[in-house]
């Protein structure tokens, strides 16, 4: 079974950088689509940045020009590098591995267990 492990997170200064990673380890048989979402308090969960197995990346307009997802296959690790981090950034930050195929299989989404990112003005 895969399992996703966040780190990175912490507490910096807006116009700080951090930078967030997602491990995925255990049996993987196929490479995923990769995402990383954020929920502040009494928000909803949302979209932040995906990377997808041909390399191509989208991001939310909120952090376009600031954040940069990246990933190293052989590594099975997904990044987010945080620049100019503003107050709203502050959430907790969520790894997903979208479900892909082998064979005539298809595992299902996993979601990390978060980690937090406080930014203070």
């Amino acid at each position: 079974q895969v399992q996703l492990v966040e780190s990175g997170g912490g507490s910096v200064q807006a116009g700080g950088s951090l930078r967030l990673s997602c491990a995925a380890s255990g049996y993987i048989y196929c490479t995923a689509d990769m995402s990383w979402y954020r929920q502040a308090p009494g928000k909803e969960r949302e979209f932040v940045s995906a990377i997808y197995t041909d390399g191509s990346t989208t991001d939310a307009e909120s952090v376009k020009g600031r954040f940069t997802i990246s990933r190293d296959n052989a590594k099975n690790t997904v990044y987010l590098q945080m620049n100019s981090l503003k107050p709203e950034d502050t959430a907790i930050y969520y790894c997903k591995r979208h479900s892909c195929w082998y064979g005539f299989r298809r595992t299902p989404d996993l979601w990390g267990q978060g980690t937090q990112v406080t930014v203070s003005s």
